[in-house]
């Protein structure tokens, strides 16, 4: 990465060419590919123990072991789940999302998505 105080400021330009560039295409499918299917997944698990709690209370109140309840062990997944979500979005984004980030962070910031200037020919 450059040193923060050798940066030039980018263009707008800039930013419209990396947005329209195919790389960022790529990076915003990638993404989706992963959040949107987890989301759905996420917020119907979580429905489902909403309704749970709110419609079927004799299944949630029952016991499992000692005081331990349906509804608690279901509730607790619900954390569980949030972890193992976020890890598996750790491992996906290092693996499909982040080396795309960071080859276009650099030819950001080594200004390769500028048009040409003055007769200079495009680079790329």
């Amino acid at each position: 990465m450059t040193d923060p105080t050798d940066r030039k400021l980018l263009t707008p330009e800039e930013y419209r060419q990396a947005q329209a560039s195919p790389e960022f295409t790529e990076l915003r499918r990638r993404f989706r590919n992963f959040a949107v299917p987890m989301t759905v997944a996420f917020l119907a698990w979580y429905l489902l123990y909403v309704l749970l709690s709110t419609y079927a209370h004799d299944f949630m109140a029952t016991k499992v072991f000692g005081n331990i309840n349906i509804g608690i062990l279901l509730g607790l997944g619900q954390f569980v789940s949030t972890f193992l979500i976020t890890q598996l979005y750790v491992r996906h984004a290092g693996k499909t999302t982040d080396p795309i980030a960071d080859e276009m962070r650099q030819r950001l910031e080594a200004h390769e998505f500028a048009g040409p200037h003055d007769g200079e020919t495009p680079r790329g």
